[in-house]
């Protein structure tokens, strides 16, 4: 199928014995075609450059590219010094037309891709070449250059995105081919993208230019937060490239890895396909819940995704179409399975029975549609939309019973109008863009939540473990987030200082946060399963009750109109013929005012800081809570009184790459860079905050003689059991005589909080030996800033441990009518060395194979567990020190490859390999005799799976194309075979936090087991 980003190699056409020679001719004079290192025009997030020198004996005006498949031209004037330049150009097939003195040249058709800088230089005072007549073409094969400067990523071609094998459909699943970039895709089938140590929340992916920033939830782009769908419909996306460090200064509200998609346009001829793909329990091997501890039939599993796409001319060379739809419906099996490695047997009879398998439903329809009018050749005008809707009945793996699932809920508007004017030494490109995005899970059964939780002997000496078993009842959060707003944006490129291209640009934003957020909309309680101590399994008498209600009249709906402004400027400077120096700089601004303008009730802020007494509505006086006199921390830092916090603003950037060839032909060359990027704190954490005077969430501890699982000291939320408080009604009875907001916790984000930020460094070496291209860099990421919860309660003598017995956290020592107290603050970091070798194979005609391969050794530290934003173990952050990052595999090869084969087939895999993961834990150690207790934060080498891998898979597909004969001469059937998973390796993801051993009862796979996909389709 083609449409205007056809990105395989097109052969020359040639007409005549005078064009063939003129071609040899060319083709033969290597030392005439020596490229100069010049520096190529910076690429637009959405397009492509293009950029050159033409030496001819009398000249040559202009340059004129030609895209081939829309018939969107472009002219440059060619300067002084024989250089011309395309700043912007949409991603396709284009040819250069010339004239010469010695008559008309053009080259034949070659691929611009997306973020591409491209250098193609031509010399026409050869005697062979200007024996070539008019319109002889000039082979351009291999000469055309990709200059990626400081850049660490990789570009995936639309043949890897349509060839090879992959489960789901997410176009993103091949950007793990990227150094230090993962695609992770989790045992309830929820993928997202990280890039080295640092979280999700830290990715952007630019689509056409406009970022898909979620500025509210945690994995990076909008809906993708606990969710089986995708993106973006696979069918509309052309190419895309990966970069996992060292953007220019285009790029914001990014701090990892950086991912810029080009959307597929119509052309001047009708082209359009279809798919269905299929597979269920039939075509897949069974699990190893389904094997053990007996052996069951298959649990259902059904996966169809179907869709389609047109595309074409509605005025030729003028006006084109493109619209695509994708639907998936996915019946997957879950397991439901004891923590802390407990065996089923542990549990009373009637509770076993929630262990094993289930099913989880996912249903998604995603639409796209795009305009591209060209009514002059100087005009680009774009206009797309798309629509995301996704349902379905979410489960995940690990110890939460069927009846604990979630109904799940994403809806998505997405609209950009583009307009991109050209002129001879310019290029202006200005875009509106809104968005319109609800993410809305819900429980699917309303009631009480039973949560179980134990404490059993560690693997260490000495030491206890502490976790959750079992929670059976309801589901738990009720949520309904997003955000709606408009965008412009304006980049202005010049290039009419040669050796130089100036671009700068500048982007304002209005957007609407939302968040509803009933974390307790069941009522959740928390049994010590060992209580009492040597007695039954303990059902009837919890530690902790947990609830959601409004505090007076409050409404749980938070809202803040959000403004972002940012500028930058970049300039791509050839200093010499062999050095290009990339230099930018960004400036970000963000105003939040419902967290800039909250206002701390004076009443509780003096309360909590020991200044006086609690005096409720009802007359209840409570003392001051002194507890913090004497605390390692000032509350004053975090109480607001709606003047002391700041807008987000003098975020500078400074963006720098060089690259320096080491030949002439510019075969051999070093790059590196350094740069600064700036991301976001998500209003999800900073919303927990802004609710709690509204619709808060409510903790009572009952004080249980002889649980040292939970102790404190009676006062208004440290209270005795009651059964009532199992019933709504003395739930309600319980709250109404205390004060108001009694039992909820209070939480302060400092005043002075701010923006998380990256500092990325590269350097390595690149060669291109025709088709084959290979890599070897470093690249050093460093992050902080990250945002953290810490706990603010202190003993009475404003220490956070005790002297003796267990390290326990003062969760005891509440400022009592309320719950604890939650400090939100900066403190998370990360850093990764990363140190990796690429090698690309690129696929043409004539040698119809491609190869892609990555192979990567990250050496990463952590300050906390890999996903883990509520830090209450230790006081404050520098007590966790560094541990080894959980969230990165040392080793990683991620390899490639496509070949055509006899017959009319195309085989196709993917291999990935890893070593075994790390996983952090908190010891504790209690205090005996003259021995104070301690706590220390470690992370532990796991076990890994099969012969010590961590983590292997190869996928393999073949297809089948058989021409059909009518429509087009393009009309043809395809079928494929895909095998996910070929050798059905045992991926298990439950290993012991503190031994590294795997957890013999968790039976859940990080990724499938073998499975068969068939998959039909057309194509014209």
């Amino acid at each position: 199928m083609k449409f205007s980003h056809n990105f395989q190699t097109v052969s020359a056409r040639q007409s005549s014995a005078r064009r063939l020679a003129a071609a040899l001719a060319w083709s033969s004079a290597a030392a005439a075609l020596a490229a100069a290192v010049a520096t190529p025009a910076h690429a637009q997030v959405a397009g492509a450059s293009l950029r050159g020198t033409v030496k001819a004996e009398g000249g040559v005006s202009e340059v004129t590219a030609v895209n081939v498949n829309t018939g969107l031209t472009r002219t440059s004037t060619v300067g002084a010094k024989g250089g011309y330049s395309f700043a912007s150009l949409p991603v396709g097939t284009y040819r250069l037309e010339l004239t010469t003195p010695q008559g008309k040249r053009q080259t034949d058709e070659f691929n611009l891709n997306v973020a591409q800088s491209a250098v193609l230089d031509f010399d026409f005072s050869q005697p062979d070449i200007a024996e070539g007549g008019d319109d002889a073409i000039i082979v351009t094969g291999s000469r055309i250059r990709s200059m990626e400067g400081g850049e660490v990523g990789t570009t995936i071609s639309q043949r890897l995105i349509d060839q090879l094998p992959q489960n789901n459909r997410n176009f993103l699943a091949f950007a793990d081919l990227a150094p230090g970039v993962q695609f992770i895709t989790n045992a309830s089938g929820q993928s997202r993208l990280q890039g080295g140590a640092q979280g999700s929340n830290s990715v952007n992916i630019f689509i056409d230019g406009v970022g898909q920033k979620d500025y509210v939830l945690k994995n990076g782009i909008t809906g993708q937060d606990s969710t089986q769908g995708n993106p973006f419909p696979q069918l509309a996306i052309g190419e895309y490239r990966v970069i996992g460090s060292n953007y220019k200064a285009e790029y914001d509200q990014v701090s990892s890895v950086a991912i810029t998609a080009v959307t597929k346009s119509g052309t001047n001829e009708f082209h359009g396909e279809g798919f269905i793909d299929f597979t269920n329990q039939s075509l897949r091997d069974r699990t190893p819940s389904e094997n053990f501890p007996t052996y069951i039939p298959k649990i259902k599993t059904r996966d169809i995704q179907f869709g389609g796409a047109l595309g074409g001319p509605i005025i030729k060379d003028m006006l084109h179409f493109f619209v695509t739809y994708e639907g998936k419906r996915r019946t997957e099996p879950r397991t439901i399975t004891p923590g802390l490695n407990l065996p089923v047997s542990f549990f009373p009879t009637e509770y076993q029975s929630n262990f094993g398998t289930a099913s989880e439903t996912f249903n998604e329809n995603l639409y796209f549609g795009k305009l591209n009018f060209t009514p002059t050749s100087s005009d680009l005008f774009e206009l797309s939309g798309k629509y995301r809707d996704e349902t379905g009945v979410q489960i995940n793996n690990g110890i939460g019973a069927y009846d604990t699932r979630t109904l799940a809920k994403v809806a998505e508007w997405r609209g950009l109008a583009r307009w991109e004017h050209t002129a001879d030494t310019w290029v202006n490109d200005f875009k509106v863009a809104y968005e319109d995005v609800t993410w809305g899970p819900r429980p699917a059964v309303f009631g009480n939540v039973t949560l179980f939780n134990a404490t059993v002997p560690g693997a260490l000496p000495g030491t206890t473990q502490r976790g959750d078993i079992l929670r059976i009842g309801a589901g738990r959060n009720f949520q309904d987030k997003g955000q709606k707003g408009w965008q412009v944006s304006n980049d202005f490129t010049y290039t009419g200082l040669e050796g130089h291209t100036f671009k700068v640009g500048v982007k304002a934003k209005w957007v609407k946060l939302n968040t509803n957020e009933q974390g307790g909309v069941n009522p959740l309680f928390i049994y010590n399963a060992l209580y009492p101590a040597g007695g039954a399994f303990n059902d009837t008498i919890p530690y902790r009750m947990e609830f959601s209600a409004p505090v007076t009249d409050g409404d749980p709906n938070i809202r803040s109109k959000n403004f972002q402004f940012g500028i930058y400027a970049q300039d791509d400077w050839e200093v010499t013929d062999r050095l290009t120096v990339n230099v930018g700089l960004r400036w970000d601004y963000e105003r939040t005012p419902a967290f800039l303008n909250y206002e701390h009730d004076p009443a509780i802020a003096a309360f909590v800081s020991g200044q006086a007494a609690y005096t409720a509505p009802n007359g209840t006086v409570t003392p001051a809570y002194t507890n913090l006199l004497n605390a390692d921390y000032d509350i004053n830092d975090y109480i607001s009184t709606g003047s002391e916090r700041k807008a987000f603003k003098g975020a500078w950037q400074p963006r720098i790459g060089f690259t320096y060839e080491l030949d002439d032909e510019g075969r051999f060359a070093i790059f590196g860079g350094y740069g600064r990027s700036y991301d976001r704190t998500q209003f999800d954490f900073i919303q927990q905050e802004l609710r709690q005077g509204l619709f808060a969430n409510r903790v009572f501890n009952f004080n249980n003689p002889g649980d040292a699982t939970n102790v404190c000291d009676p006062s208004a939320t440290c209270i005795a059991w009651n059964p009532v408080y199992l019933t709504p009604e003395g739930r309600a009875d319980l709250i109404a005589g205390l004060p108001p907001g009694a039992g909820r916790e209070l939480r302060f984000i400092k005043n002075d909080l701010k923006t998380p930020y990256s500092d990325q460094f590269s350097l390595g070496v690149r060669g291109r030996f025709n088709l084959l291209e290979a890599e070897v860099g470093y690249s050093y990421v460093t992050s902080k800033d990250g945002f953290v919860y810490l706990l603010g309660n202190r003993r009475p003598d404003g220490s956070f441990f005790p002297p003796t017995g267990s390290p326990d956290s003062p969760f005891g020592s509440p400022p009592a009518p309320f719950g604890s107290i939650i400090l939100g603050d900066n403190g998370l970091k990360t850093k990764a060395h990363t140190a990796y070798l690429k090698l690309t194979k690129r696929y043409t005609q004539a040698s119809p194979w491609s190869l892609d391969a990555t192979y990567t050794y990250t050496d990463a530290k952590e300050n906390r567990q890999f996903g883990e934003v509520f830090s209450l173990d230790f006081p404050n952050m520098d007590d966790y020190g560094y541990i080894t990052a959980t969230g990165v595999r040392k080793h990683r090869l991620v390899m490639a490859g496509t070949v055509d084969i006899p017959w009319g087939l195309t085989l196709s895999g993917k291999f990935q390999i890893a070593s075994p993961k790390y996983l952090g834990a908190i010891v504790n150690t209690v205090g005996t005799g003259g021995t104070p207790p301690s706590r220390d934060a470690i992370s532990t080498k796991t076990e890994g799976n099969g012969d010590r891998w961590g983590y292997r898979q190869m996928d393999l597909s073949i297809t089948k194309y058989v021409p059909i004969g009518f429509i087009n001469d393009e009309a043809r059937l395809r079928f494929r075979l895909d095998i996910i998973n070929l050798f059905n390796d045992r991926n298990f993801g439950g290993f012991d936090a503190l031994t590294g051993l795997r957890n013999q009862n968790d039976l859940a796979l990080d990724g499938p087991p073998r499975t068969i996909k068939l998959s039909a389709g057309f194509q014209f």
